[in-house]
């Protein structure tokens, strides 16, 4: 048989298995199983395992590609890895009764078949955005697929405790991909450790975005992509070239495992004392990957502001670390590392190694100092106008000081509540709407709201207008007309957005609902933040499906949205006459 009807025979093959692997992980995880069922279920995973084996070894000698023998050499060493471990496991336990033992082979077998369908479904999502070129439908497409896909895997019966209906999975899906964080029902009472853990995937995914992933796979397996992969990826992680596109999406993943794990490190030893946290370690993980995504969701039944945890400072100041880190972004941070870098080699090889050219971008001073001062602003504020209010529980002077910069740091997307927000006054509950609407830093894990450096760039115009003058001009440098403009275009799809659910959920809503609740509410959504003034479990069935699109528009940004679907590539050789407008 020709070498190519043999591959076209094994990808057949292949496809067949991804589904009947599709379906087992399903039915495995979906469902609960009787004691007796122990047994079959693991000589079927056992056997599977086994074949996936064999046929990806099949694969490494008929393919002639590097990047399938890649791929299939990855596949191969997960699988060998955990069926040696399985058999060590066996060996060690042998003397054990023979249920126990399969009990503790299972979770490995299944580990196993998760890691190599994660693998797959990565190599498809890179097939699907290879044929299709738009940048934009591709980016808003691979976040509206994982909505809808957490949403039926939110619906399977172990996923919850007493079931769910299609419209709450689907709203905690999408909050849980947009990493909004705001909660129809109680993530830590209404989710088995199985949807908590589909949950925290849907985080993770949403907050680095699939296409980062996926370019980092492509990047893994093969070195290198092509042109239309580049394109696809560059905007989504803010890099300006093509040519560091796949090595920046690298840095990207291993800079937020890495920081995540060292979260996870410090919460897991914050909380060692605590007797109501059962599973320490699931807790840190849980809490690492969401404080560093900025979602807001919590496993604790009353979030943060339970009593066990709200005094726990030192585990306050964690999350506060890994919120700020995940909403100034990535590039920032590196930017930062760069500069250290270099500041180092010059100290020991006594030499300037830069003279003219700037190693902190125009970009990371206007984000720094931009959240610096809203950071410290709202510290101050909270600390003001909350001392006597939500903090008079807090004794200490580091306890309210603490309180204050949670305070200020958590509605910048981040969500999290270590106070009862309801009972916040209103000077506050204002201020944290401000801070919501302007949000994280751009191509960073907070999501929405319209971005520390678009608040910039327009009160910046504000002041350069003022003064008569025609372009910004900061720090040395001139900011270009089409930044300004987008600038103005986002902060007006914002309030037109925000606008338009306000009004949509007073009029689904019963009659006299407060409308600073109902602000709050869409503020909140809009700017993926996650906090509520309890009012997110009350929603009528038409206002949560509002509350989904706005929480979809604030992750993916409308303006590129709308930029994928209208923008026309065409050169103009003709400029009508100029007039000017009356404006005030």
């Amino acid at each position: 048989m020709p070498k190519l009807k043999k591959q076209s025979l094994l990808n057949y093959v292949y496809r067949f298995f991804d589904i009947i692997v599709l379906f087992f992980i399903v039915f495995d995880f979906g469902y609960d199983h009787a004691d007796n069922y122990t047994s079959p279920h693991v000589f079927g995973l056992l056997t599977l395992s086994l074949l996936l084996l064999a046929f990806n070894t099949v694969k490494l000698f008929i393919y002639k590609y590097k990047n399938n023998k890649r791929v299939a050499i990855v596949n191969i060493a997960i699988i060998s890895i955990l069926l040696l471990s399985s058999l060590v496991v066996w060996l060690i336990h042998s003397s054990n009764d023979y249920h126990f033992v399969l009990q503790k082979i299972k979770p490995i077998l299944e580990l196993g078949l998760v890691l190599y369908f994660l693998l797959r479904l990565l190599v498809f999502v890179r097939y699907i955005y290879a044929v299709y070129f738009n940048p934009a439908i591709v980016f808003v497409g691979s976040f509206f697929i994982l909505a809808i896909l957490g949403a039926f895997l939110l619906m399977l019966p172990s996923a919850t405790t007493n079931g769910i209906s299609f419209t709450n999975a689907l709203f905690t899906a999408t909050s849980s991909v947009c990493v909004t964080g705001l909660a129809v029902l109680d993530t830590s009472q209404d989710f088995t450790i199985i949807g908590q853990s589909i949950i925290l995937v849907l985080i993770q995914l949403g907050g680095l975005g699939i296409l980062t992933f996926t370019s980092f796979f492509a990047f893994f397996f093969r070195g290198s992509s092509s042109f239309k992969e580049g394109l696809n990826t560059k905007d989504f992680i803010a890099q300006e070239g093509l040519k560091d596109v796949f090595r920046a999406a690298l840095n990207v993943v291993t800079f937020t495992v890495a920081l995540e794990l060292v979260g996870m490190v410090f919460i897991y030893f914050s909380v060692l004392d605590n007797v109501v946290i059962k599973d320490k370690f699931f807790f840190s993980v849980f809490h690492s990957i969401s404080a560093f995504c900025n979602a807001g969701f919590s496993i604790l039944p009353s979030g943060l502001f339970e009593e066990s945890i709200r005094f726990n400072y030192g585990f306050q100041w964690i999350i506060m670390m890994l919120i700020i880190f995940g909403g100034l972004g990535h590039n920032i941070i590196f930017n930062f590392y760069k500069k250290v870098k270099i500041s180092f080699l010059e100290l020991f090889q006594k030499k300037a190694i830069h003279k003219r050219v700037p190693i902190i971008t125009l970009n990371t001073k206007i984000v720094i100092y931009t959240t610096s001062i809203l950071l410290f602003v709202g510290w101050v504020v909270f600390f003001i106008t909350e001392y006597n209010n939500t903090m008079v529980e807090h004794t200490t002077i580091i306890g309210k000081l603490t309180n204050a910069a949670f305070s200020s740091v958590s509605p910048r997307t981040a969500g999290f509540n270590v106070i009862d927000y309801s009972e916040m006054t209103i000077p506050s509950l204002l201020f944290v709407i401000f801070l919501m609407w302007i949000g994280a830093s751009p191509a960073s894990t907070g999501g929405g709201g319209i971005k520390t450096s678009t608040f910039a760039l327009a009160t910046l115009n504000i002041f350069a207008v003022a003064r008569g003058k025609s372009r910004i001009e900061i720090f040395g440098k001139r900011i270009s007309s089409e930044s300004t403009s987008r600038a103005f275009a986002i902060l007006c799809i914002s309030l037109i957005v925000i606008g338009f659910s306000i009004m949509a959920l007073l009029i689904f809503e019963p009659k006299g609902t407060p409308l600073l609740t109902v602000a709050f509410e869409c503020f909140s959504a809009y700017s993926t933040v996650g906090l509520s003034l309890n009012f997110t479990p009350t929603l009528t069935e038409p206002s949560k499906y509002v509350i989904i699109l706005v929480m979809f528009i604030g992750r993916i940004g409308m303006l590129n949205l709308m930029i994928g679907l209208l923008r026309q590539i065409n050169h103009q050789f003709y400029e009508y006459p100029k007039e000017n407008i009356l404006i005030n």
